[in-house]
């Protein structure tokens, strides 16, 4: 395909290449101190083909030809395959549901030969162009309820189909997505009222309900005292404030307790008490306690690399994949720790630079879903290694196990940059 550019590698944002190639290289390191035990020479180690790190490199590779394929794509492409790439990701769910395999308890997985990935990942991916690509669309009316709609819809809707697969942490991704729509006009009250809900949640598995009914009512009381005078010129206000009076004591009394008992499932419930402190069955608290036990053995240095006892001797589990970050906390400590996420950081501000740069709605949209994600998948998963979050199964990108995840991340990645090195072109 000829290119405008007189050089190959014309526009191409290098710092986020740099930041990308420096995660997923910590990424095999920390895969390779997972899995080594110091029992064979390093060297004979390192070219083990059974290994996790192995494969991931071989997944390395795969991802660097696919990003080299973007790379030499017209930017166009994607935005005129968007609708299509999406409903190609939804057929791939929904295959899922009929042919998928059974790995650890989740129905998510497609096998084609030797090969095994989760559409899931991939479909962040095809979510976020066809986000963008509505968004973008001069019929879009983003300050109207059905143009709103139309937007979560296009993200809930894989969320549905993974909930479904019984993965439920790859579906609560997808509600980053949500992040994107508040850029670009989504009413702030939406995300207060969903933080409160969070907070609402929290405070009814926490604090006893006749407390909370009594606080409730305080506030209420008070409320209601100082606005008095908004109250008498107004009286509608005050069917306000008993309706969200109403609707909370419900929420916490009734809706709560449902949920958890009659929605949620044994596993889900049991995960979430480990998280709040509620959970006393060792069982169920062994994966968060052996993480924290690894996380805070590495000091402030950290041990060293491939000297973790906790890591060598299996004691955190899934110490490739969920629980990565255990293995770098443990080998190089706080100050390990600290410059690790700061890579994350200076990649999601690198990200948000390149969003807020752009002349098309469409790059920017994409932009801001890609650092959504990432923002999502880090937060969440450091959290649940140091007890913050419950263990949903969500990868630290670029850097935890897995071919599907590596590729669908450098995927989101270079087509970014492809769509950014472009943008002097794009009028929107």
């Amino acid at each position: 395909m000829n290119r405008p550019q007189t050089k190959l590698t014309q526009g191409i944002d290098w710092p986020i290449v740099g930041l990308y190639l420096a995660l997923v290289i910590i990424g095999l390191m920390s895969i390779f101190a997972a899995e080594y035990r110091g029992d064979d020479n390093i060297w004979q180690n390192i070219i083990h083909l059974n290994k996790n790190y192995s494969r991931q490199l071989m997944w390395f590779g795969i991802s660097i030809v696919v990003a080299s394929v973007i790379w030499l794509t017209d930017s166009k492409f994607f935005t005129a395959t968007a609708n299509l790439v999406y409903a190609f990701g939804i057929l791939l769910l929904l295959l899922v549901l009929g042919i998928g395999k059974d790995v650890k308890g989740s129905h998510s997985w497609l096998v084609l030969g030797g090969f095994q990935f989760q559409p899931a990942e991939l479909t962040k991916l095809c979510t976020n162009l066809a986000l963008a690509k509505y968004l973008s669309s001069q019929e879009t009316d983003f300050n109207k309820l059905r143009s709103r709609l139309i937007a979560a819809a296009i993200a809930l809707v894989p969320a549905g189909i993974i909930i479904l697969q019984s993965e439920t942490g790859l579906a609560l991704v997808y509600f980053s997505f949500f992040l994107v729509m508040y850029r670009e006009g989504l009413p702030g009250v939406l995300l207060v009222i969903a933080f409160s809900g969070i907070v609402l949640v929290l405070s009814a598995l926490l604090v006893d309900k006749m407390i909370l009914f009594i606080i409730f009512s305080v506030i209420t009381a008070l409320v209601i005292y100082f606005s008095r005078r908004e109250i008498k010129r107004k009286r509608s206000r005050l069917l306000v404030i008993l309706g969200i009076y109403g609707f909370c004591s419900l929420f916490v009394m009734f809706i709560v307790p449902f949920a958890f008992t009659k929605v949620l499932k044994d596993y889900q419930v049991r995960r979430i008490e480990v998280m709040l402190g509620k959970e006393n069955d060792p069982k169920a608290t062994y994966n968060t306690r052996q993480s924290m036990i690894a996380i805070g053995s590495g000091g402030f240095w950290g041990k060293g690399y491939l000297k973790g006892t906790q890591t060598r001797f299996d004691f955190v589990p899934e110490q490739s994949t969920d629980f990565i970050f255990c293995t770098i906390g443990e080998d190089f400590g706080f100050v390990g720790s600290v410059l690790f996420i700061a890579i994350y950081v200076a990649l999601l501000f690198r990200i948000i630079h390149v969003a807020e740069r752009q002349r098309s709605t469409f790059t920017r949209v994409y932009a801001y879903g890609v650092a959504s994600i990432i923002f999502f998948h880090l937060a969440i998963n450091i959290s649940m290694t140091i007890g913050l979050a419950p263990v949903i199964g969500i990868p630290l990108p670029l850097v935890s196990y897995g071919g599907s995840s590596l590729l669908a991340f450098t995927m989101l990645i270079f087509i970014m940059l492809r769509l950014d090195a472009d943008r002097q072109m794009v009028l929107r």
